[in-house]
């Protein structure tokens, strides 16, 4: 394990423990009803498959794409496949910061801090998130004995089923629909990941460069750390007493001016995404969900309002309004697109690194349509 002073940079295992410890409890449900979930959990993700693959037109008949494993987990589950991915991804930088540490003041700081408290506020993160995440697509899952991934080491699909049944009454919809719509959601990100072969490569690339852009010095790092606490300290002042700085998330106060270019193209990137799975998800549910209109009504009024004031104030810290507003954005350019030049038109946007809309183009689609499209005619 990676160390700073002898000691564990992340004790992974204490995340893990302490994210299972602290997160809410489910749903109330018999073990009877549970089963039922999870067994209509699978069969929607296997519906789901055929459905994306004939609306999207990603994966051109007689191809069979990368085969990769459904999860249906509970919350616990969540949290394990979480930090197993994010060992793997982070690997990397520890490696870096193990090989910068030095015998100053601030890597003895560290060293003494250690991995304990770094896992217990990963576990405390983890355990905010893991009652909220419907369904996750990983693009980079290490195969655990109790969580299987692809055979090269990457991509699995997880259902969380407590907070999908949590949800569904919440809103007070179709349970069966619901689970329906998610599946599909979830399964548009699969078929992007298994229907692209270089994307997992290149994202994974711009997020190694975003990572190796980090500025590893352990006093820098620890000042970092002391502008994060005090923008969540921020969170509880009245309203109109919060600072400038407290309209920046903890990825904004972490990041170099170096990463702020990797970051745009990443935000891009994930617009692109998370829109053409909410636009895949609306656009096949007429003809298999019946009460779509309804959810999707129900569903963007409860992203847009939060579970409260708190809610509101991690959520703005962690950049999840930033996600939020990639669901929005990204839908937007996606059908706009399509209502330009076609479904297949719009999957030359796969085609290469290349043909990726930048940042600029999620907020004005016709530019994209200009430069690969037009470009390509001329």
């Amino acid at each position: 394990m990676t160390s700073i002073g002898g000691a564990q940079m992340v004790d992974w295992n204490l995340a893990v423990a302490t994210a299972t410890r602290l997160v809410r409890p489910g749903p109330d449900i018999s073990r009877e009803e549970a089963r039922a979930v999870v067994a209509e959990l699978r069969r929607h993700a296997r519906a789901s498959e055929e459905h994306v693959r004939l609306f999207t037109r990603m994966i051109p008949e007689g191809t069979e794409p990368e085969d990769t494993p459904v999860l249906v987990v509970d919350r616990a589950g969540w949290i394990k496949a979480n930090v197993a991915g994010f060992r793997e991804l982070l690997r990397p930088l520890l490696a870096k910061m193990e090989s910068r540490r030095s015998g100053g003041p601030g890597g003895a700081v560290l060293g003494a801090v250690g991995g304990k408290v770094t896992g217990v506020e990963l576990g405390m993160l983890l355990s905010f998130l893991a009652s909220r995440v419907l369904g996750q697509y990983e693009t980079f899952a290490p195969a655990t004995r109790e969580l299987p991934a692809s055979a090269d080491g990457g991509g699995r699909l997880l259902l969380v089923a407590p907070n999908i049944v949590h949800v569904e009454r919440e809103l007070d919809v179709d349970p069966h629909d619901f689970r329906l719509w998610v599946a599909l959601h979830e399964e548009t990100h699969r078929t992007q990941f298994t229907g692209v072969p270089w994307l997992r490569d290149h994202l994974q690339g711009e997020i190694q460069t975003f990572l190796d852009e980090t500025d590893v010095d352990p006093m820098t790092f620890l000042e970092r750390l002391r502008e994060a606490a005090q923008s969540l300290a921020g969170a509880g002042r009245p309203e109109g007493e919060q600072g400038e700085s407290d309209s920046r998330s903890l990825v904004d106060i972490v990041q170099t001016p170096a990463q702020r270019e990797v970051l745009g193209r990443l935000t891009a990137v994930m617009s692109l995404l998370e829109g053409h799975a909410d636009f895949v998800m609306d656009g096949v549910g007429p003809e298999v969900v019946g009460s779509v209109s309804e959810i999707r009504e129900k569903f963007q009024q409860r992203r847009a309002q939060g579970a409260g004031r708190l809610d509101q104030a991690l959520r703005k810290l962690l950049g999840l309004d930033a996600k939020l507003r990639q669901y929005k954005d990204g839908e937007k350019f996606v059908r706009s697109v399509v209502e330009e030049v076609g479904m297949d038109g719009f999957n030359r946007v796969w085609t290469s690194p290349n043909t990726l809309p930048t940042k600029a183009e999620i907020a004005k689609p016709a530019d994209w349509v200009a430069r690969v499209h037009r470009k390509a005619e001329s």
